[in-house]
């Protein structure tokens, strides 16, 4: 029995809010409903408000979830005490799953520049030996190898499709292509196939426990520095709907 998601509004988009993500996930995959997780984060969600083909992508996912602390804060301003649920969390805690079903569920690595998602899969491999790898591609792909990219997720009918081409570009990837494979979990993950890889770092454990983690990613990656203008923005608008 598929457990249903209580929903609540972040800016006008749907936040799906659950006990267990992985345990929601795990049985639409064994009642082979297809499912597209969104990871929304205060940068997404104001990018959305200036691009309506992705505002309909969320509002159209069966599974949002509170990725970025800024969706925390709206939602706990609003009354509801909810934790959040970093993307790249979910995706490690769904491959593990993967690797502990009978068969495993199958894996599908795509995204990031060359050589990125064949060394965060081999890292994966290592650690969990039964991981059931049913692909790995890069996200440099011509329109010939899009298509036989398209060909082959026909043929294998991977369980878990797990997408990292940045937003917006990742869903609308996801939905550009679910129906090669209706039955499937797609997740889009960001940058989580360079750390996978070794090449970037998480945040330390205290940015993360304090909600700082964009902070580092801006020492990371300071060319994102107008990009992020959008959390103050965002926790303005959060407080004005409060008050309101």
């Amino acid at each position: 029995m598929v457990q249903a998601l209580e929903e609540f509004p972040v800016l006008g988009l749907p936040v799906h809010l659950s006990e267990n993500y992985v345990r929601c996930l795990a049985a639409r995959l064994q009642q082979q409903q297809g499912t597209h997780v969104v990871t929304l984060n205060a940068e997404m969600a104001m990018q959305a408000e200036q691009d309506a083909a992705l505002a309909t992508i969320i509002r159209q996912a069966e599974f949002v979830i509170p990725d970025g602390a800024g969706v925390v804060f709206y939602l706990r301003l609003q009354g509801h005490s909810i934790r959040r649920c970093p993307g790249i969390e979910l995706a490690e805690q769904m491959i593990q799953s993967s690797a502990q079903q009978t068969p495993p569920w199958t894996v599908f690595f795509y995204g990031g520049k060359p050589g990125v998602a064949e060394a965060a899969a081999q890292r994966w491999q290592k650690k969990l030996p039964n991981l059931a790898i049913a692909g790995i591609q890069h996200g440099y792909l011509s329109a010939e190898e899009q298509a036989d990219l398209r060909r082959q997720l026909a043929e294998i009918q991977p369980n878990l499709i797990l997408v990292g081409l940045g937003v917006p570009r990742q869903e609308q990837w996801i939905v550009e292509h679910r129906q090669l494979c209706p039955r499937s979990v797609w997740i889009g993950i960001g940058g989580s196939l360079d750390i996978w890889a070794g090449l970037k770092t998480r945040a330390p454990i205290w940015f993360q426990k304090n909600h700082l983690e964009w902070l580092y990613r801006l020492y990371q990656e300071p060319w994102r520095w107008r990009r992020m203008l959008a959390l103050p923005k965002f926790a303005w608008r959060a407080l004005l709907h409060r008050f309101a």
